[in-house]
């Protein structure tokens, strides 16, 4: 199926038959993808007395409670809640799921014991494109990221500078394969994501970073159209399902 999507007075096509899907699934393993010192996430059914729900133990149907961290337990999408005082939802504040995407791969580099994205390389990067979107994929790049405990690790993370010129170029939709775009352990100063929310200035409430994706390889650098897909929780962020689509020209 062909659907033509009318961006900025110009029809792309893409085609929905061809889903490129780079969120990592939710499991309750200890092999599930975590972050932020917490344990896995817990899928279980719920028991009554006696009566537990599920079918495997006699009951009719499946019927399961599930405990998780959205920051730390997979593919999520955030709103300016997650830093502010006043609650904010990332389902009230993102009220458009297609854009205009581009897919970059960076090599991190070396600061001051640390690996870190610099403008200089997203401006290599993305150039002059008007995006409203980037996906950032890391180097190296391997399937072990679905399964990495990312606690005590010092991820790869963003300079605040190079998360002003995102913003100065217009992405609305940051996404990156890392648990955070600042450091692990920055005390408290979040400055990447103050950057991409303007903190301290008028609010981009309508802005998200999008944390812990999965970009495969088989997936080449260049434009796409981004579905971003979000679970209807009211919370500062919620897990989602990112999925790209090849620009048909």
């Amino acid at each position: 199926m062909i659907a033509t999507i009318n961006y900025k007075s110009r029809n792309r096509k893409i085609d929905l038959t061809k889903p490129l899907d780079i969120s990592i699934p939710l499991r309750a393993s200890k092999e599930n993808v975590n972050a932020w010192y917490i344990d896995e996430p817990k899928i279980e059914p719920v028991v009554i007395d006696e009566w537990k729900a599920a079918v495997s133990e006699g009951a009719s149907i499946n019927f399961n409670n599930i405990q998780f961290n959205p920051h730390a337990h997979g593919t999520h999408t955030e709103c300016v809640g997650h830093i502010t005082e006043k609650v904010h939802s990332v389902n009230k504040n993102l009220k458009q799921f297609f854009f205009l995407a581009e897919v970059v791969t960076v090599a991190p580099e070396r600061y001051m014991g640390d690996t870190m994205i610099s403008k200089t390389q997203l401006k290599f990067a993305l150039g002059n494109k008007q995006r409203d979107a980037i996906v950032i994929r890391t180097l190296p790049n391997m399937t072990e990221k679905k399964s990495k405990q990312y606690s005590h690790t010092n991820w790869t993370y963003l300079q605040e500078d190079a998360v002003a010129f995102l913003v100065q170029s217009g992405i609305k939709h940051l996404l990156i394969d890392q648990p955070s775009v600042d450091r692990e352990e920055d005390g408290g100063e979040l400055k990447s994501h103050k950057a991409f929310w303007n903190y301290g200035g008028k609010l981009r409430k309508d802005c998200t970073i999008t944390e812990l994706i999965f970009v495969p390889n088989s997936i080449e650098d260049g434009t796409y159209f981004l579905n971003l897909q979000i679970a209807p929780f009211e919370n500062d962020a919620t897990p989602s399902k990112p999925v790209l689509y090849k620009i048909i020209e």
